[in-house]
């Protein structure tokens, strides 16, 4: 199915394009492609098992919410699109269902909160190899807008009223705050602090 795709698609957009494309271009757009490919059909799949578990408005708001921290802070990215599907399901689906189940103390929550802004200002934007972040100035601003939007979050965590909303910025604070720590890249053996190596 995939191959179809890839083949099809890339088919249609080298036939109508004005010039023709070089193989580096074609290898560019087949990136690109599969990529797409890769995230919608993840994205299908977590939303059929949100959608099972009861919690699909809960799983969209929590993709939402760590998608606009995860710009800014970046953070780990699977070889594999098998390793991708089942660490996604663990945290993207699996950890804010498991918050939902549970109603945390404020102090509890102000110590993830301080935890996770802490390791926002030592490892934010934590880069992959695909994407190292070789620039200086990007990598401080991106450092400084990833930390802001953490403050953010945990201001509406543990302010606010709602104990849905509180838990669900939480789970996307954790989530990002996972994908960026050290840790995480060393047990799935990805390389850290990819821009020192260029």
């Amino acid at each position: 199915m995939k191959e179809q795709f890839l083949k099809h698609s890339l088919h249609f957009i080298t036939t109508y394009q004005k010039d023709s494309c070089d193989e580096d271009t074609k290898e560019r757009i087949l990136y690109g492609l599969e990529g797409l490919y890769l995230s919608f059909t993840k994205l299908f799949v977590l939303s059929i098992i949100a959608l099972l578990l009861g919690f699909f408005k809960e799983f969209i708001i929590t993709l939402v919410l760590f998608n606009i921290l995860r710009y800014p802070g970046f953070g780990f990215h699977a070889n594999n699109s098998k390793t991708c599907l089942i660490f996604s399901s663990l945290l993207i689906l699996g950890l804010p269902f498991a918050l939902h189940q549970f109603v945390l103390s404020f102090w509890v929550k102000a110590v993830l909160c301080g935890i996770s802004i802490v390791c926002f200002i030592i490892y934010a934007p934590a880069d992959t190899q695909k994407r190292p972040l070789t620039n200086p100035k990007k990598r401080k601003i991106r450092k400084i807008c990833a930390t802001i939007l953490a403050i953010i979050y945990s201001s509406i965590i543990l302010f606010t009223s709602n104990q849905t909303i509180s838990q669900l910025f939480l789970g996307a604070l954790l989530i990002e705050t996972i994908l960026i720590l050290p840790i995480t890249y060393k047990l799935l053996k990805a390389p850290y602090g990819n821009y020192k190596m260029v």
